[in-house]
C-alpha cells in the first residue's frame, strides 16, 4: 500500500530507487568526464581556429566542421562499432564518454573562439607594448578574460552534454534512459517511468546550472554585460 499515492502505483519507481541512483551516478560520471575531455580539447582547438598559421588552423577548422556537421549518435556508433575493425575495442562506457567528449570539444572550441575574438584588440596591443610576446599576451591577458566571458554559453553546452549522454543507451550503457527502457519493458508504465527519468535529468541539469551561475558571478568581468 505504501507504493500507492493518490491511487497511482509508484512501485516501478520505489522498488528500484537503488537502480535509479546507480544510473544517475553513471550519467553524471559520463557527462562530467565528457565535459572535461571536451574542454581539454576545446581550448587548443579554439586557439588553433584563430591562428595565423594555416597548417594549424585548417586541420582544426576541418575537425570542428566535421564533428558539428555529423550526428552524435553516428559518431558514437563509429567509435563503438567501427574502431574494433582497426583493432581498437572500447567498453560501452568509455565509448560513450569519448564520443560525447569529442562532440562537445568542437562546440566548446567555437565558444572559446568567439570569446577570444570578443576581447578588444587594444588588450593585445597593450600587452605587447609591455614587452610580452604574442603567446604571453594570449596566455596571461586574453585567454583568462575570454574564459570568464564564455561561462554562460559554456554552461549551456554543459547542460547539452548531460542530455546528450542519454544516447549512450544505444550501445547498452545502463544510464538513466536505458534503465527507463528496461523498467518500462517490465512494468509497461511509460508515462510514470519516463517522467521520473526526466525529473532526475532536470535535477542534474538544474544543479549544474546553479553551480555555474555562482561561478559566473564570482569571475564576471565588470562592463561586459554580465548581470546578476
Amino acid at each position: 500500500m505504501a507504493n500507492f499515492i493518490f491511487g497511482i502505483d509508484f512501485s516501478p519507481i520505489t522498488n528500484h530507487l537503488d537502480l535509479f541512483l546507480n544510473a544517475a551516478i553513471l550519467t553524471i560520471v559520463i557527462s562530467f568526464l565528457a565535459i572535461g575531455l571536451g574542454f581539454a580539447l576545446g581550448v587548443p582547438l579554439g586557439l588553433a581556429r584563430i591562428s595565423k598559421w594555416k597548417i594549424v588552423k585548417w586541420p582544426a577548422t576541418l575537425y570542428v566542421d566535421v564533428i558539428r556537421g555529423t550526428p552524435l549518435l553516428v559518431q558514437l556508433f563509429i567509435i563503438y562499432f567501427g574502431l574494433p575493425f582497426i583493432g581498437l575495442t572500447l567498453t560501452p562506457v568509455v565509448s560513450a564518454t569519448l564520443a560525447v567528449g569529442l562532440h562537445s570539444s568542437a562546440y566548446q572550441a567555437e565558444i572559446l573562439r568567439g570569446g577570444i575574438q570578443s576581447i578588444p584588440k587594444g588588450q593585445t596591443e597593450a600587452a605587447r607594448a609591455t614587452g610580452m610576446t604574442h603567446l604571453q599576451a594570449m596566455r596571461y591577458v586574453i585567454l583568462p578574460q575570454s574564459l570568464r566571458l564564455v561561462i554562460p554559453p559554456m554552461t549551456n553546452e554543459f547542460i547539452i552534454v548531460i542530455k546528450d549522454s542519454s544516447l549512450a543507451y544505444a550501445i547498452g550503457v545502463v544510464e538513466l534512459t536505458k534503465l527507463g527502457y528496461q523498467l518500462n519493458g517490465d512494468y509497461f508504465e511509460p508515462f510514470l517511468i519516463f517522467v521520473f527519468v526526466a525529473l532526475v535529468y532536470l535535477i542534474i541539469t538544474f544543479s549544474t546550472s546553479t553551480v555555474m551561475k555562482q561561478v559566473e558571478r564570482k569571475f564576471r568581468i565588470p562592463g561586459y554585460g554580465v548581470h546578476e
